[in-house]
């Protein structure tokens, strides 16, 4: 990527780090859980070689200073960046290995929250957006600001995506559409169809149809490569809080706040082809696990594994106790999915099982007072989940489909 411009005033140009204007970039450390033993000098030898570090399923959970808004893997290397409310940025080494998690380095450039993030296809930037309207442009390797938008949007901004190692979008919490080549000074295309704020956005794999998910509950499509709009779907009774693509590119699939899947067929973005309402308080994010399967995180803290069409709730991949999930990932390798909570943990679940699970069309009889299944060693049954005494298994059982009630 190219050096650093020269600084310019002007909204939406490109700006050039101030280090005096911005303050110390550097955080304190931040805490990272162990479960390895603290060992006293007068331990005896065997004592130290059994408190020796061992191997885990998944890496132990990082502790922040505040919930995270943003999370994004690596796309290939064993790295995880968090975005908090306080505007600090993290990147960490994550490991297998009890007591290798390290953090690498902490940026505190942005002045409020920082909303999202995302690596470059390269994986040698990182992109992060905020509520006080800038875009960051990192260096992965040392953590140093190269480029920034001052002001990037009139008002705070929601949501990013990547396009390409040149392009990406933004979008605000007035539910204006930017796109930026970081060729160029200025936005590229500038449009505002949805009412309210932009939740998440969606691209089609030949990068040529931006969708997005709006608070005013519509799926909003636009033509990025011609920079117009295209249109937007019939408005749903809660806000569209994510929006992802299913079934080879044939479904998008959109969570909402009031715990509903609308399910649109491509190339009919007007109307939903189907719905399907999950036993949870909203949908705030989700991240697709196949071409069927998808994890959804919600305000009840749960971590659901659902299959689309047919549309059943598998069964529960893990929680955030009594907190709300507030963003998922899914790693470079598949096999860890990554979820932040109001609780200040980044929790990483194994996933691995997830990919053999098939669901036939056969609908089960539900019954009553049934529980969502556990799906991974961490993961808590529904009763457990209330009362909070569930201690973790080494095994994992066979993964059971529950159904959930379509509104269809």
């Amino acid at each position: 990527m190219a050096a650093p411009c020269e600084v310019r005033h002007g909204v939406g140009e490109w700006d050039s780090p101030d280090p005096e204007a911005e303050g110390d970039s550097r955080r304190p450390p931040t805490s990272l859980l162990s479960d390895a033993a603290v060992q006293s000098d007068t331990d005896t030898d065997a004592e130290t070689e059994d408190s020796a570090p061992r191997e885990r399923d998944t890496p132990e959970d990082i502790v922040l200073e505040a919930p995270a808004n943003g999370l994004a893997f690596h796309p290939a290397r064993n790295l995880v960046a968090a975005g908090d409310v306080d505007g600090d940025v993290f990147v960490f080494e994550y490991s297998c290995w009890e007591g290798e998690n390290k953090e690498l380095w902490s940026s505190g450039h942005h002045l409020r929250s920082c909303r999202d993030l995302a690596f470059s296809e390269d994986g040698q930037k990182l992109v992060t957006v905020s509520k006080d309207k800038a875009i960051h442009i990192l260096d992965v390797e040392q953590g140093r600001l190269d480029k920034r938008i001052s002001k990037a949007h009139n008002v705070a901004i929601n949501s990013l995506l990547l396009v390409d190692e040149h392009l990406l979008a933004t979008g605000d919490d007035s539910g204006r559409i930017r796109l930026w080549d970081q060729r160029k000074e200025g936005a590229i295309m500038d449009l505002r169809q949805h009412e309210d704020y932009i939740a998440d956005m969606a691209l089609d794999p030949a990068k040529k149809l931006l969708l997005t998910a709006s608070g005013d509950g519509c799926l909003g499509v636009f033509n990025i490569k011609r920079h117009r709009f295209e249109l937007l779907s019939e408005a749903q009774s809660g806000d569209l809080t994510s929006v992802k693509l299913m079934k080879r590119g044939k479904k998008v699939a959109c969570g909402s706040s009031e715990g509903t899947i609308y399910l649109f067929n491509w190339n009919g973005f007007g109307a939903t082809s189907d719905r399907f309402a999950l036993k949870a308080e909203s949908i705030d994010c989700i991240v697709p696990i196949t071409d069927n399967l998808l994890c959804t995180g919600s305000t009840d803290g749960i971590i659901r594994a659902v299959n689309i069409l047919p549309n059943r709730v598998v069964g529960s991949v893990g929680q955030h106790a009594g907190e709300p999930v507030e963003q998922l990932a899914l790693s470079h390798c598949g096999k860890f999915l990554a979820s932040s909570g109001h609780d200040h943990r980044l929790k990483f679940w194994d996933i691995t099982q997830l990919r053999s699970v098939v669901v036939d069309d056969y609908r089960k009889r539900k019954k009553k007072g049934g529980h969502l299944q556990a799906l991974s060693s961490k993961a808590w049954g529904m009763d457990d989940f209330f009362a909070g005494l569930k201690e973790e298994e080494n095994t994992v059982p066979d993964p059971v489909e529950e159904e959930s009630e379509d509104s269809d």
